[in-house]
């Protein structure tokens, strides 16, 4: 079970996700007179504006970091499009109106940023608990034409389904981007590989089904 760590102060609520956070350390870079790793509280809110906290926190690529103003702020809004950043030798970093669900279609959750493993390895599937470290997983973040299909009934939120023993499957519409930003397919329908054995990544191309259980 996933458990929200709360932090507050009178303008802002910072909450933080130990289970989704990887370490990407993207709000220690931008705050780091806030975000002290190691000290307890970790997160010191009087060490900056709120508004400043509030834009950082919205840096974080894998949703482990939120926050909610308590005077009168502005909330996070969505994306204005979806997008799926392939990471080398790591997560798909999703960003948008996502909504990943069960084959049986109950909500497992319901976000703007996500981080989703790629590597077969996380003890926090489908979200990525940086276990790719471990276990050398090594690509890079290369994306090529024909995995991304267009679909006329793709809808504004990018749905995700984890398939048992299987690929991400990914309704919406969509835009995937190349680790190095130089290749953007958009479409509404694909199969993302989660076993890492695929030879087409970030595609499924079957692999799974000759992996051991």
């Amino acid at each position: 079970m996933d458990k929200l760590h709360d932090f507050s102060s009178k303008e802002i609520l910072v909450t933080w996700s130990r289970a989704r956070c990887i370490h990407f350390a993207a709000c220690v870079r931008g705050l780091p007179a806030v975000f002290q790793p190691g000290e307890r509280p970790w997160i010191r809110l009087e060490g900056a504006a709120a508004r400043e906290v509030a834009e950082v926190v919205t840096r974080c690529p894998t949703g482990a970091l939120h926050f909610e103003p308590l005077a009168g702020g502005e909330a996070e809004a969505p994306p204005a499009s979806n997008s799926i950043t392939v990471s080398r030798a790591g997560p798909l970093y999703l960003r948008g109106r996502i909504r990943i669900e069960s084959e049986a279609g109950e909500e497992v959750l319901t976000d703007v940023r996500v981080a989703l493993c790629r590597c077969g390895g996380s003890r926090n599937k489908p979200f990525c608990d940086g276990s790719h470290f471990q276990r050398g997983f090594a690509d890079r973040g290369d994306v090529f034409e024909g995995g991304l299909k267009p679909d006329a009934a793709a809808g504004e939120a990018l749905e995700v389904t984890p398939l048992e023993s299987g690929p991400l499957r990914v309704r919406g519409a969509v835009t995937i981007l190349s680790a190095d930003g130089r290749v953007a397919l958009t479409g509404g329908a694909c199969n993302l590989c989660r076993c890492g054995g695929s030879r087409n990544k970030p595609f499924c191309d079957g692999t799974h089904s000759s992996l051991p259980a």
